[in-house]
């Protein structure tokens, strides 16, 4: 996955908020402890987080601590979202496929912070959507690639964006176990031995 695929996946979050700004975002996510405006600023943090983790190398040295005003506008807020992604975008194009960055899920390079990025904007765009009663609408393809990069072990099925709800805990699929405690493989596949990782103990938010 490369810079296009985080543009692309920003341009249908925004796309669908953008009709949504005028209405009320400290409307709870369902589920979560999340409101669309703390939801929103959090994928905004997590892309620039993104864009500056991929070029400190694969120890956590990053000393960037990433703020978002009080109580933003929310038209403000999504406009912050989409110059985040396109920080995130660019930082992913320029890096070298050797790059290596740190996440605690494992030392990505610059295709698996891609595949971080659209999953943090798709799976967390649709938490904000459900908040009004609506989902987010993403392509098979672009579901399935992230699928394929943070999760190879799923068999995406007839649906990839249902799959990929269900592998970030979102869904439950009949036939499928619980995702709550889900990890994604967020170093190259290149160096995967072909085995899903052990669950997390603790339910993630993200």
């Amino acid at each position: 996955m490369r810079s296009a695929d985080v543009l692309a996946a920003a341009g249908i979050v925004q796309g669908a908020l953008g009709p949504l700004a005028g209405g009320d975002w400290s409307t709870p996510v369902p589920g979560l402890d999340f409101t669309v405006t703390t939801v929103v600023t959090h994928l905004a943090r997590c892309l620039v987080w993104y864009a500056t983790d991929l070029w400190v190398g694969p120890d956590d040295d990053s000393v960037l601590a990433v703020q978002v005003a009080a109580d933003p506008a929310n038209g403000a807020l999504l406009t912050t979202l989409g110059a985040a992604a396109q920080v995130c975008a660019a930082s992913v194009a320029a890096a070298p496929d050797t790059t290596r960055g740190f996440h605690p899920s494992g030392s990505p390079d610059p295709s698996g912070f891609a595949a971080m990025a659209c999953d943090e904007l798709l799976v967390h765009g649709d938490d904000a959507l459900r908040a009004f009663g609506m989902v987010l609408d993403v392509p098979p393809v672009l579901a399935g690639a992230v699928l394929a990069r943070l999760f190879p072990w799923h068999d995406p099925g007839d649906d990839p964006w249902a799959t990929l709800r269900w592998a970030n805990g979102r869904l439950a699929l009949p036939g499928r176990p619980d995702q709550q405690g889900w990890r994604w493989r967020a170093a190259p596949l290149a160096e995967w031995d072909g085995r899903p990782p052990p669950p997390r103990p603790v339910p993630p938010h993200t």
